[in-house]
């Protein structure tokens, strides 16, 4: 039996750096970071964040769609939904309103104020994208989008906040199989959501 003073001694603290950085996650959490930063430089001067520009998307896409059903399009908790919400209707970019059917339900739907903003982001947004993949080639950006649509796929269901997979679903109680996790983030040319 080998006792603790027999044991490997533990990795030498570069080694054990060199073993995090080549983590998945960790590469994942850095790249994340990466894509926000790219998409804050090109979007400063609009003053959205991804998460921001996400809802903004989310809601040209289904209007009249709920808050509940914006946070599960785009993967949000709800207390981050909520915030992004309410900062966006006093910036007067969408407007909050009982649905005709169910009096408890609030239905968001953007202003013409948030639909010109909209247009006026998405040149910028396209420009993220287009400089977080400026090292890849076509094909390698390409693969890039399969690999990390098949690992989203493959591990989607194991997030705190599962993204809704239907078309019409989102906030209504369907679900239908209509879209991917991918499908929505490309759609909304968003090269990633964070919150705030």
């Amino acid at each position: 039996m080998t006792t603790a003073a027999e044991a490997d001694p533990p990795a030498a603290p570069e080694t054990a750096l060199a073993a995090l950085y080549a983590r998945p996650g960790f590469r994942l959490r850095r790249a994340h970071q990466i894509a926000l930063s790219v998409f804050a430089g090109e979007c400063r001067a609009m003053e959205v964040t991804t998460t921001q520009y996400g809802i903004l998307v989310a809601l040209r896409a289904r209007p009249g769609v709920d808050q509940i059903g914006v946070a599960q399009l785009l993967g949000l908790d709800r207390s981050t939904t909520g915030m992004v919400v309410r900062l966006l209707e006093e910036r007067g970019l969408l407007v909050r309103s009982a649905d005709r059917q169910d009096r408890r339900r609030r239905i968001l739907n953007l202003t013409p104020r948030g639909a010109a903003l909209l247009e006026e982001i998405e040149p910028a947004a396209e420009r993220s994208v287009r400089a977080l993949l400026a090292p890849l080639t076509e094909r390698e950006a390409a693969l890039l989008g399969r690999l990390l649509d098949k690992l989203l796929a493959h591990h989607d269901l194991l997030a705190r906040v599962p993204l809704m997979r239907g078309a019409e679903g989102a906030g209504k109680g369907g679900s239908a199989d209509q879209e991917t996790p991918a499908t929505v983030q490309r759609s909304a040319s968003n090269p990633s959501i964070s919150p705030k």
